[in-house]
């Protein structure tokens, strides 16, 4: 194993208050958790034996921000840009999330959607450095022993895939663990857990993409995908040498297939504290856009009917979550389920079908409906007119299918109907928003998957909403760490999701605004994981936090002050050597 040069000094709320040097020189400035580069106080560099090694001058680290953020707008291009900034990123922790943090809408864009697409399919072309973790059927056996190497740096949150639904791409084999990096990124930015406690994690289970194992210079397993009981079996070894090694630490789900998704998020619901982000956290970030315009329309959710056109993952989840919601509200689930409906690429999705799983639940009985008499009449138009459908949502992935005709349906059963085209990139969006906007004369409630510019109609700008998962992941995994959740309950995203609803401004709902600004994400995911947080504790799956000293006793206020206080921020901690500080 590794011989590990540093070590953390925690306080009472499991901070990170210091990075204990347990060998000094030049190895320091050669771990990205330890280093300051130029930064290094000369008290620093003499007490550890960096003295010689730096120009004389300490930089400050608002300085070392500027320079780098000049370093990046000169690249060409933003796949150079990301690749900048993962390298400094492996250089200097600190450096790099603070260089995120002074423009965090911007550098989003960068080292997640929609550049990270990119970076999974250049992902053997653009290997700088080992991150985080990559099991295949040659180490797995062995996953416990793997994991016990990152033992020291107590990992909190881990996001694991197995690469095979990556943003719409597809199957992009080793190079999902960019998507991982990536929301691990964010998780540092949103809820301040800090970058050592967080853990990328690739299933390699090989990849059914010939250019990929065509290639010379493919880095993965090079195989076709596991399927049937060997991926199984694959996958509950993992589980089982996370839950070891981890037991206190979130596994978020990331970019399964569909049927794995459902069938590894349902399966693992006790056995780890775990989520599936595609699943659930699309369905938060979509019932809070719902939840704004609610409040906007001065209506009730029980009241709507809502059409998901598009029954993958994310579709599905956005279903569950209404479902939750509306229970929630009242109705019994029989009655939550009648008001949803769920389309696929076939039409409406039937119990005459013969359906996957998931999408099982959602379907509906012609028998019941009245005026659904073949396939026809399951045609998204149809089904809107007869349904009477108030709220629609796209998770389809096919460009262009709202159309004007069913825009206009739309506008006939509301007098400010709720159209939510989800799909992304910017092509596959169902509708554009400037579309929306002409076609219901401004009085549409839009919210997109992907970003877009205000739609100017009639001498009025319209902002677009983006519903971005960032909203949600990030605060749900720190109020269930804080809260000591033992498993993460499907009212903890209700609960996210009102809280991010909560944060749209009066102004902003009367300009027609659905979720708030990225800008304010760090404040965001502090109020959801308080939310998350409170909701673990009502519902008793609570505990005590396992990675701090001071416990909130089940007290809102000492639970917010635990959750203020956990936090890192992207500043230079002191580097204490083993003998005494510096």
């Amino acid at each position: 194993m590794p011989k590990n040069i540093y070590g953390f000094q925690y306080g009472k709320y499991g901070e990170t208050r210091a990075i204990i040097a347990k060998e000094t020189g030049l190895g320091l400035m050669a771990n990205n958790y330890t280093n300051k580069g130029s930064a290094f106080s000369l008290k620093e560099r003499t007490a550890l034996d960096l003295d010689g090694a730096l120009p004389p001058t300490p930089r400050t680290l608002k300085t070392q921000v500027t320079n780098s953020a000049i370093k990046v707008a000169g690249k060409e291009d933003d796949i150079e840009r990301f690749i900048y900034i993962r390298a400094l990123f492996d250089r200097n922790v600190t450096l790099a999330h603070a260089l995120i943090s002074s423009e965090i809408k911007h550098y989003m864009g960068i080292i997640y959607t929609p550049t990270v697409g990119l970076a999974c399919q250049r992902y053997s072309t653009i290997f700088r450095r080992a991150n985080g973790i990559h099991f295949y059927p040659g180490n797995i056996n062995n996953a416990e022993e793997i994991l016990k190497r990152y033992h020291h740096r107590d990992i909190r949150v881990a996001v694991v895939t197995d690469n095979q639904g990556i943003l719409g791409i597809g199957d992009q084999g080793a190079g999902g663990i960019a998507i991982c990096l990536g929301k691990l990124m964010l998780y540092t930015e949103g809820a301040g857990i800090a970058p050592w406690h967080c853990l990328p994690v690739s299933l390699d289970v090989g990849t059914n993409n010939k250019s990929l194992l065509e290639a010379d210079d493919y880095l993965g397993w090079r195989h076709e995908r596991l399927t049937g009981d060997d991926y199984i079996t694959f996958v509950q070894q993992f589980a089982r040498a996370f839950r070891a090694i981890f037991p206190n630490a979130l596994c978020q789900w990331e970019d399964f297939s569909k049927q794995n998704a459902f069938a590894i998020r349902d399966t693992y619901l006790h056995d780890l504290i775990s989520f599936n982000d595609d699943i659930q956290g699309t369905g938060a970030i979509t019932l809070a856009a719902i939840l704004t315009a609610i409040k906007i329309k001065k209506e009730k959710l029980q009241k709507q009917i809502f059409l998901v056109h598009g029954a993958g993952a994310g579709g599905v989840g956005i279903a569950e979550q209404l479902k939750t919601a509306l229970v929630e509200k009242g109705l019994s689930l029989a009655q939550a389920v009648e008001r949803i409906f769920t389309l696929d690429s076939r039409g409406m999705v039937t119990t005459e079908r013969e359906l996957e799983p998931y999408k099982k639940k959602f379907a509906k009985d012609p028998a019941k409906l009245g005026w659904y008499k073949d396939s026809r009449d399951g045609e998204l138009l149809n089904v809107i007119k007869k349904a009477e459908v108030t709220i629609l949502i796209g998770t389809s992935g096919q460009g262009g299918c709202f159309t004007k005709e069913v825009i206009l349906a739309m506008a006939g059963n509301s007098n400010r109907p709720i159209i939510l085209p989800l799909s992304n990139p910017t092509d596959k969006t169902e509708a554009l928003p400037r579309d929306i906007h002409t076609w219901t004369e401004g009085k549409a409630l839009v919210a997109t998957g992907s970003p877009f510019a205000p739609v100017s109609f009639q001498g009025r700008k319209y902002p677009v909403s983006q519903c971005n998962n960032v909203f949600i992941f990030p605060g749900v995994g720190l109020g269930v760490i804080a809260s000591g959740a033992r498993e993460v309950l499907p009212s903890f995203f209700t609960a996210a999701a009102r809280a991010v609803s909560d944060h749209v401004s009066p102004k902003a709902m009367k300009n027609g605004e659905l979720l708030p600004p990225v800008e304010e994400l760090s404040k965001i995911s502090l109020n959801v994981a308080q939310t998350v947080g409170e909701t673990a504790i009502r519902e008793d799956v609570g505990s005590l936090c396992a990675f701090s000293e001071f416990q909130h006793n089940n007290d809102p206020k000492r639970l917010r002050e635990l959750i203020i206080n956990m936090r890192w921020r992207p500043e230079y901690l002191p580097v204490i050597s083993q003998t005494g500080p510096p």
